[in-house]
């Protein structure tokens, strides 16, 4: 597995593990399962776990913590706060405060069983919060050793240059995907400037880009991608051109569609690690294995030029999915 910096020194694998799935919102839930998706996944080199405290309503956290106190696995953790539901509602609000922070970055420290968070996120900026008040409360708990590096989710290109100037990010999670490309605009060029590091989530569509959900009936009960507007059924057959272009250019690649959209991000820059999703073996052994596949330029350039013509149907979430999305 290759290895890339994220900031300044947070080395880590160069394709990571988003364990969100393993909770909640993708259908039911398998501890054991998931288990065997995080000791694989340490077995093949990804040592870049990603989670937060509202997955699961603390579940995903408790059960990283579990792992890592039965495995004694060297793995980077990040996890995130600032999002607060009551659990099993998608409502929520945002609390971006200083006091907050500290209570949740407790909290979590004692799910997750470590001393030291490696990288603490904002899940979602407050708007209505200046955000050198958050930073300054982050910076003290870097300061204690609670946490040991700053990050920011879904956030705008002018307020990380204020959140920067108060204390170094060391990376930014936004979606960017074949179909979510919106970050190149400003925020990764500002990321590059910056020397702060980039994280997409989602980086295979939510699974649409594999080709694996094509309609309604391919989820499982539980799963709330049907909820978002990219997945209503009428936006899914628009969108399907989408995969259907991916599927036949992998083809030709002899890979798979989820290997080539993390080998088309991998070549965006040495800057960049992906954090695809699962909670089962075969997509994590198949995500990884797109750590070792390489574009030329021609490939790389030909991908983004066809998928780039064809029309995206749908917002990425809900409006109470948006709260907080590039404040």
């Amino acid at each position: 597995m290759q290895r890339r910096t994220l900031g300044q020194d947070l080395t880590v694998s160069a394709i990571g593990l988003g364990c969100m799935g393993m909770s909640e919102f993708y259908g039911p839930r398998n501890d054991d399962e998931s288990r065997r998706v995080l000791a694989r996944a340490v077995e093949l080199g990804v040592d870049f776990f990603d989670t937060a405290d509202m997955y699961g309503s603390h579940h995903n956290e408790t059960l990283i913590g579990d792992f890592l106190s039965r495995q004694r696995a060297e793995v980077k953790v990040a996890t995130k706060f600032g999002i607060v539901r009551r659990p099993g509602e998608y409502q929520r609000r945002l609390d971006n405060s200083a006091r907050y922070a500290r209570e949740a970055c407790e909290a979590s420290l004692r799910r997750l069983g470590v001393e030291r968070i490696d990288l603490y996120y904002v899940h979602r900026i407050d708007p209505e919060r200046p955000i050198e008040d958050t930073i300054d409360g982050l910076a003290r708990l870097v300061e204690e050793g609670k946490i040991a590096r700053i990050g920011l989710c879904e956030v705008s290109a002018e307020t990380l240059r204020r959140a920067h100037a108060v204390h170094p990010i060391s990376a930014v999670q936004t979606e960017y995907s074949l179909w979510t490309r919106d970050v190149e605009d400003a925020v990764l060029p500002t990321c590059r400037e910056l020397g702060i590091g980039f994280v997409p989530y989602s980086p295979l569509g939510r699974g649409f880009l594999t080709g694996r959900y094509q309609d309604a009936t391919a989820f499982e009960e539980g799963d709330f991608r049907p909820n978002l507007p990219r997945f209503a059924p009428e936006a899914m057959a628009a969108n399907r051109r989408i995969a259907e272009t991916i599927a036949e250019l992998a083809a030709e690649k002899g890979c798979t569609p989820a290997q080539l959209s993390l080998a088309w991000l991998l070549a965006k820059g040495p800057d960049i690690v992906p954090i695809p999703g699962t909670k089962r073996l075969r997509y994590l052994e198949e995500n990884a294995a797109a750590a070792s596949l390489t574009l030329t330029t021609e490939e790389r350039q030909r991908l983004e030029t066809i998928t780039a013509r064809l029309p995206v149907t749908g917002e990425r979430y809900t409006a109470e999915g948006m709260k907080g999305v590039n404040a």
